[in-house]
């Protein structure tokens, strides 16, 4: 065999590592039974699950028919973006309240894209922001501060 789609095989090993990590630490939580399911029940089988595709990914990727594929080198400034976007998110959400929060993560990770494009990053920050307050806010009925603290609207 040999090893067509570079790219797939990674991905197949990582898929395989986190599913099986998930199951064994899942065992430290009561199972239960299908029927009556304990904590670890769900984690232990979507691990097991997650395993599993991922040794499929692994396997298509050493056939023939697999398309022949390279890894790119591994760009750090785009993690750095997105780790910084995530950071200033986690701190600007309870001085700033979400909504502002949101917009403000998306349009510091859209900047770590090849192709970015202003509009398309206000669109989509606009459109993510909206949604994240319907299923957050109104749907699942999470307590969040919405509006900057500094507005007294919350």
């Amino acid at each position: 065999m040999q090893l067509r789609n570079k790219q797939d095989f990674w991905s197949g090993v990582m898929f395989i590592i986190l599913g099986l990590a998930f199951a064994w630490k899942a065992t430290s939580y009561s199972m239960g039974t299908a029927a009556r399911m304990g904590p670890g029940y769900f984690p232990y089988w979507l691990g097991v699950i997650m395993a599993g595709l991922g040794a499929i990914v692994l396997l298509n990727s050493l056939r023939k028919k697999a398309e022949k594929t390279e890894i790119a080198k591994f760009d750090f400034k785009i993690l750095a973006i997105i780790c910084v976007s995530v950071l200033a998110f986690a701190v600007m959400l309870r001085p700033l309240g979400l909504l502002l929060s949101i917009m403000a993560v998306v349009l510091i990770s859209s900047t770590a894209g090849h192709d970015h494009n202003w509009k398309t990053t206000i669109i989509n920050a606009v459109c993510l922001t909206v949604m994240c307050w319907a299923a957050f806010v109104k749907g699942l009925k999470l307590v969040f501060p919405i509006w900057p603290a500094f507005l007294g609207m919350n």
